[in-house]
């Protein structure tokens, strides 16, 4: 079996590429030719698809209301005496219109409502918010945006800065709620996402193809994973 000498590498030496090489992680800034550095921790750590998924799985079931109800043939109306006799009618032998072949009789398995929340733990839910961001960083669909940029809003200029990256859609902008000219000028893009800090989660972070954080954000946003 042939050894993977890149892995072994970064064993011996405690950490990945970046790490080797001395040198933080950056993020490229759209519109200009700078970087910013980012948290090694948060954007360069392992990613673990399981862990992932049960994150998404948690978040999606905490969406689902568990309202849904429908009545059980104790709960329906009528029925308080066999339809027919039970013997000479021809009829198959029935005790009651509340059964649930009857028209307007219960449901066999009547549904009641239900709680769908998924416990999980706090220290899963970062690994799976630093994997969902390092997924990212390793493909290169992560960049930074400065508010500076905007002095008013402006589509058309949200709208060159994204073509000009070139990556793929749905992309997923989080802003500070302060940033209105970030807000107004990527919110009526299509297929483009503007959220808050304070919503981000594994889910949009992994249905995002392409990922812009602003360089107020950041700092809130790695907090949030670290």
């Amino acid at each position: 079996m042939a050894r993977d000498v890149g892995s072994t590498e970064s064993r011996k030496s405690g950490g990945t590429g970046s790490a080797r090489a001395g040198a933080k992680m950056q993020a490229p800034i759209l519109g200009k030719t700078g970087t910013v550095d980012v948290e090694d921790a948060v954007f360069g750590a392992e990613v673990k698809p399981h862990l992932v998924h049960e994150v998404v799985r948690a978040e999606l079931n905490a969406q689902r209301a568990g309202t849904a109800a429908t009545k059980s043939r104790g709960l329906v109306s009528g029925g308080r005496q066999k339809p027919w006799r039970q013997k000479g009618t021809g009829r198959a032998r029935q005790g009651t219109i509340r059964a649930a072949q009857f028209t307007g009789g219960g449901h066999a398995f009547a549904k009641v409502p239900r709680q769908f929340i998924q416990k999980v733990n706090r220290k899963a839910a970062k690994a799976a918010l630093r994997a969902a961001f390092s997924s990212h960083a390793q493909a290169e669909t992560l960049a930074i945006v400065s508010a500076d940029q905007f002095d008013a809003p402006s589509t058309k200029a949200a709208k060159a800065l994204l073509d000009t990256w070139g990556k793929a859609t749905p992309t997923v902008v989080v802003a500070l709620h302060e940033e209105e000219t970030i807000h107004k000028s990527f919110r009526n893009l299509e297929r483009v996402a503007v959220i808050s800090p304070t919503e981000v989660e594994v889910g949009a972070i992994v249905w995002a193809r392409s990922l812009v954080i602003t360089e107020a954000a950041l700092p809130i946003v790695q907090g949030r994973a670290s």
